[in-house]
Parts: structure tokens; sequence; C-alpha cells
């Protein structure tokens, strides 16, 4: 197949029928298909499957009960599920126009680059189609934040934020992305040494539903800046590094109020590993949430290795302390230095370890509805 368009939705229901409409209109002649991928909470699956069935062109539908990644995750799923020469990722709200779909694949095909962006930034490119002033401020912001982050794989973009553009099926390594957050072209292009071009992109306003910008998807553009420059682990130090200064500052302060060292040891521990899982929850590993066990299994997880790193470290402190005399501070500090190694790899691997999301395709829902063959889930019953 020559293309994909490849459309991540979530709660789009009134906008499936006229974007079908019009992206069918604007690949006539390609051979092309539509790929939803699906997150919904609402009707959207069942207006997906009802537009499809008439549609003038081939619509598939991956619908997510566990959206694992986010906007980038369901993004890279409709990546796995297709091998067109082209792939397109655009949104479901119309603000993207399908019109200029053939000029992504042209440019692409013509220069003979890896992506190419459809940019608000290059002359014919507009981004009026923002709520507000204040939107289109805070996207030029983060936009010259980001290219100040990574100036040489940026530097041939102007919109690296785009949620519209094209990428040749070969050029990308799936299995060097880590999705997380809503801004999937970054991260293709800040861990990836791609060749780009661009072609002008006319942002248009909402035509239904509501925006998902806000404060919570901000967090997460920071969460996914920091992980693409630093690296997960990074973070992962950060939090440990104040858990250790609070496990030291505990350690002493109970001292100094006469508990002794063993016991004060103890509490200390308690204390930073439950205060270390809520941060890690919330800040390190809040995108594999998801696609992992439930919250309380990793918790019990985490307190099981952690205590018994931890009983581990303290009976070392112990014979240490004991036997050279040296102050028990110090000597605790470079023992969480070792411990934080082996809590990093425990934590990555196996707490928060992906399991495959078995996903539910429109083919399968039409073989199973006429010729009575299991859905997925019901053949692994």
């Amino acid at each position: 197949m020559e293309l994909s368009v490849i459309v991540p939705t979530f709660n789009e229901a009134p906008n499936v029928e006229e974007l079908v409409r019009r992206v069918t209109a604007a690949t006539a002649g390609l051979d092309a298909e539509i790929v939803f991928v699906d997150d919904s909470r609402d009707n959207t699956p069942d207006v997906i499957r009802e537009v499809a069935s008439r549609a003038g062109m081939p619509v598939r539908l991956i619908h997510r009960d566990e959206p694992v990644g986010g906007l980038s995750g369901a993004v890279i799923e409709g990546f796995h599920s297709s091998d067109a020469t082209w792939q397109v990722v655009m949104d479901g709200d119309l603000q993207h126009r399908p019109e200029t779909i053939p000029a992504l694949v042209t440019k692409g095909t013509v220069d003979g680059v890896d992506v190419v962006v459809a940019s608000r930034h290059v002359d014919g490119g507009s981004s009026d189609g923002l709520s507000n002033g204040f939107r289109r401020l805070v996207s030029g912001l983060s936009i010259q934040a980001t290219k100040a982050l990574f100036p040489k794989r940026l530097g041939e973009t102007t919109d690296p934020m785009s949620g519209f553009f094209a990428i040749r099926r070969s050029s990308i390594d799936l299995e060097g992305l880590r999705p997380r957050g809503f801004k999937i072209l970054l991260e293709i292009l800040a861990r990836q040494d791609l060749q780009v071009a661009e072609v002008p992109l006319v942002f248009d306003a909402r035509q239904a539903g509501t925006s998902k910008a806000d404060m919570k998807q901000g967090i997460a553009l920071g969460r996914q800046l920091f992980d693409i420059k630093f690296g997960r682990v990074s973070g992962f130090a950060v939090i440990g590094l104040l858990g250790a200064i609070a496990n030291l500052v505990i350690l002493w302060g109970l001292q100094k109020f006469g508990v002794g060292y063993l016991a004060a040891a103890c509490i200390a521990a308690i204390v930073t590993i439950v205060g270390n899982f809520l941060l890690q929850e919330r800040f390190i590993f809040n995108d594999l949430k998801a696609g992992s066990r439930g919250v309380w299994t990793r918790w019990w997880h985490t307190f099981a290795f952690n205590g018994t790193e931890s009983a581990v470290r303290t009976a070392l402190l112990w014979v240490i302390v004991e036997t050279t005399h040296l102050p028990s501070v110090p000597v605790q500090a470079v023992l969480i230095v070792f411990g934080f190694t082996l809590r990093y790899l425990y934590q990555s691997k196996v707490v928060y370890k992906q399991h495959p999301v078995e996903t539910v395709t429109l083919d399968e829902i039409v073989d199973h509805e006429t010729l009575g063959t299991p859905l997925p889930e019901e053949a692994a019953a």
C-alpha cells in the first residue's frame, strides 16, 4: 500500500464522518487507507465502524482499552499495524486539513526525505486556528525552548511540535522510540537522525468537541522533553537523590532525639520507600502504568524489593559501623549509592514491565459478527 493515514482519536465522534469524507476526496487516485487508533470512552468506536461500512476507501479501527503511552503510543500502534510506504499522522478534530495530505506525500517522494512536516511557521502556513492568542504564545515559546534543547536534530524543521506529518515507513526505527506524552513528532525527530522537509499548514479551528490541551498536557510535555534529553534514569536519579537526602536527614534527626541508629535506619527506609514510590508513579513511570501490573501489585513489588534491599543495606551498615567504628551517616550514604542501580533495574524491568495489549481491529469485528469467528479475548478464554 502506498499510504496509511493514521488518526489517533479520543472522544472525537462528531468529526469522524467529515474527516473520512475529506480524506477520501484528498487521496483519490492513491492506494490509501485510514487507520483510526482509538482510546475513546464515548461512542467514537461505534461511529467509526458505521462510517467505515459505507466509506469510499478502506478504514480500519484499532480500539485500545488500555491506552499505553497516550497519543504517542497510539501513533506507534498505528505504525506497527501498517507497512505502507508513507504513513501520515494527523489529528481527528479537523484542525489539520486533509487536503494537505497529497502535498506531504509528494514532497517526501520528490525530495527523497524521511519526514515531511506540515508547519504553521513557513510561508503559507498559519496558526490562527489555535483558540486564542495565549495558546499561540505558549505554542511559540514551547517550540523555541524545544529547539534550543535539540539544536542539531530539530534544526531542519520550524515546527517540531506539529501533529501533522508524513514519514517514510522504512526510515523509522520503531524499537528505538519510547512513546510518552502527545508530541510524537518531537519523539521521532529528537531520537533519530532523519532528513526533514516541510510544507505549509493552515491550522484550522476545531470543528466539534473540546480541545485536549490543558495544564496536564503541559506537564506531560515537560516530562517528555526531560526524558528525551536526559533519559528516564536521570529522573529516577533525581527522585532517588531526594529520597537519599530525606533518608539521611531522618536518620540523623532521629538519632538526635535518642533513637538508636538501627531503629532510625529502619524508619528512614520505610518513609523513603513510600515517598519514592509515589514520586516515581507520578513523574517517572506514569506513561507505563497502563501497560504494567496493577497499582497494588506494583506497590508490593516495590516495597518487597526495596524493603529487602534496605534490610541488607541496614545489616551491612551494622557490620561496617560495628567493625570499623566509622560514622553511620556517611556509611549509609555510600550504601545508598550502591543500591540505586539495583532499584532502577528492578523498577524498569520488573515492576513496570509492559504486557502486550490485545487490540481488536475492524476486520476482526466484522468476521466475528458475520462468520462467528472468536475475537482475540474470546479465543484466549
